[in-house]
């Protein structure tokens, strides 16, 4: 079944742009995914094709109106999530793209201005999604981000299982270091256990420079996986409570 991917934008000629290439477009020739971008501007109603005006209550800038941009969602809704990309929106994550890869697509609607207004994000029970704490010219680049995060987890898109396993975020933790041949290069050697052909050894070193690189780099993200670690040591260790130890009462 293919994967379907609809973006509503006022610049459809940004589409694929790099989800054409690599992984993404291979997988798209393949029929793994598809993708169809939708033109906000058709659906206006008027012969200067407005599709946004002046905000209540006063302020610079213009708003997306609800009619149009409804129009332009009820042309491709169907049971798939739709979100709308805005700097105010929940921080989108890995576990957020691993979700959208297990479904069976998404609906994507770029924001323009000022933004969209808010009683078709509602009406719609749209989800917001922000891709940083930073303001972008539109929901396209966002977009763009969305896609490649959730494609290259659908099914037979990387070459290897294990690469989607072992990247920054899967486990809670930014990624190992990575180095290949040669073994030295300007005055630098490669981390002698690397070279040890000891598969245990490795392990543990790329953990263990996975948890250092975690706890200089993103602290947020070092105190989310303590925690994580301590429930799910409590959960282990706690007693079976008496009654419920699995023979018959």
């Amino acid at each position: 079944m293919t994967w379907r991917a609809s973006v509503l934008t006022l610049f459809p000629e940004m589409f694929p742009g790099p989800l054409g290439q690599s992984l993404a477009g291979r997988a798209m020739e393949n029929g793994t995914w598809s993708l169809d971008v939708t033109h906000i501007r058709d659906f206006a109603t008027d012969r200067h094709r407005t599709v946004d005006d002046t905000p209540f209550g006063g302020g610079a800038g213009m708003v997306l109106r609800p009619d149009i941009v409804d129009a332009a969602l009820a042309s491709v809704a169907d049971d798939r999530p739709m979100i709308a990309l805005t700097p105010r929106g929940r921080r989108f994550s890995q576990e957020d793209a691993r979700a959208l890869a297990a479904g069976p697509g998404v609906i994507l609607l770029c924001g323009r201005y000022e933004g969209i207004d808010q009683r078709v994000i509602e009406a719609r029970g749209m989800q917001e999604y922000s891709i940083g704490d930073y303001v972008l010219s539109g929901g396209e680049l966002a977009a763009l981000v969305l896609l490649d995060s959730i494609v290259r987890l659908l099914p037979g898109v990387m070459g290897s299982a294990d690469s989607a396993t072992e990247e920054s975020f899967s486990g809670g933790l930014l990624e190992y270091p990575h180095y290949t041949r040669p073994a030295e290069w300007a005055g630098r050697a490669v981390p002698a256990v690397l070279l040890s052909g000891h598969h245990g050894a490795v392990a543990d070193w790329r953990r263990q420079e996975a948890e250092r690189i975690t706890r200089e780099r993103r602290p947020d993200l070092w105190a989310a996986h303590l925690s994580a670690n301590r429930t799910a040591t409590a959960a282990r260790t706690a007693p079976t409570p008496q009654g419920m130890r699995g023979y018959p009462q």
